[in-house]
Formats: structure tokens, sequence, C-alpha cells
């Protein structure tokens, strides 16, 4: 399964002035930031939208958001920060963690550049859309439809969905087929509630 997020570049406009205006008027530190040298340009993300404090990537399928026990410098979260701080080891500029996509996810992720940014997007966080984009192998027969089951961890830190409440968290998942082919579906997918691995436990179960 192919699985995108997708922030509108308006969204990301209107969100990133809306913020600005929120943390301060403007001023000479809201003039546009100076372009990166090559160099220190991050090989592996794309970088959509900057501003002072926010910045707006494309992440790969692939990458990690952020660190675990097993790999730290192969991140979103990582490489950025070696970005902001332009090879200056002692630099107090850093990026702050928003949210965040699953490895094997691609798409939009938004960092902040400051802890008033960050509560700032965390809280309004609800209020913003997003859009998940999916290939999925075989026809639906329902076009549309909202998947709802309970979903718990294993030992294993794999998810699973249950139907005893007690036993796992109520998660939501809508979807739209947009468009099929004789072995394909491309599905818009909405999440009603955001539970780790929701899409990829979710979809399995739809019959084909």
């Amino acid at each position: 399964m192919l699985l995108v997020c997708s922030i509108t570049m308006e969204q990301i406009r209107i969100f990133g002035s809306n913020l600005s205006m929120k943390l301060k008027k403007m001023s000479e530190r809201h003039k546009i930031i100076k372009s990166t040298p090559k160099r220190y340009q991050p090989k592996e993300l794309t970088i959509i939208y900057e501003d002072h404090d926010i910045l707006v990537v494309d992440k790969v399928s692939g990458l990690l958001t952020m660190g675990n026990a097993k790999v730290r410098e192969n991140t979103a979260y990582f490489i950025l920060n070696e970005y902001v701080r332009k090879g200056i080891k002692k630099s107090k500029n850093r990026i702050l963690i928003v949210h965040r996509l699953d490895k094997d996810t691609s798409g939009v992720i938004i960092f902040a550049k400051n802890e008033k940014a960050k509560r700032y997007l965390q809280d309004e966080w609800k209020g913003f859309s997003k859009k998940y984009y999916a290939v999925v192998n075989g026809i639906l027969p329902k076009k549309e439809e909202v998947i709802t089951s309970y979903l718990a961890e294993n030992k294993a830190h794999k998810m699973y969905s249950v139907n005893d409440p007690k036993k796992g968290k109520l998660s939501k998942t809508g979807y739209k087929v947009l468009k099929e082919s004789k072995k394909f579906s491309l599905l818009e997918i909405d999440l009603l509630t955001g539970r780790k691995n929701q899409i990829r436990v979710h979809l399995p179960s739809v019959p084909m």
C-alpha cells in the first residue's frame, strides 16, 4: 500500500501567516530569511515553505520522522536540525516536532522553530485540514465508508483491531474511492481519530 499525506500550499501559506501574526506583530524579524548554502541543504527532504516560525517539508517514504532505539541520525528531525544550524555545532537554532508521519508514509510534515510556534500549532491542530491518499490492491465494493474498530498494541508494538472497547481505543477511518483500474484503487482517506498506524490496520479489513 502506497500512503501519502497531503496539505495544500494554500493551507501552508495561510497557516504560516496566521501563526506569524499570532506570535508577534510584523517586524524586521519577519523579513524573508536568507537562503541556506547548498552544502547544508537537506538532500533527503524537499523544503516546501520556511519562515522564522515554521519549516514545512515533503518527507519521502522510508525516512523516520524522529529517532528510535535503533536509528538516530537518518531521520527528518536530525537532518533538519543540521539544516537550521548551517554547520555551526553551537548554534541555538533547532526544530521542534509538532506531528509525525509513519516511516513508510510520504507527505507533508510541519516543524516548529520555537516553543511558541510549537504550542500554537498543537493547540490549533484539530482545526487544520489533512488528507491522506492510498493506492490499494483490488476493487472495493463500497465506494465510500467509515471503518470503525478499537485499536490495541501488542508487546512487539504492533497495532491490531479488537471489538472489545475495554481492550483498545475507538478508531474511525473514512475513505472514498477516487479512481479504479482492473487491479488497484486510489482512495482519499480522512482520519476521524488519530491512532498509531490506524490506516494500515483498518484498510486491510475492507473486503475486496
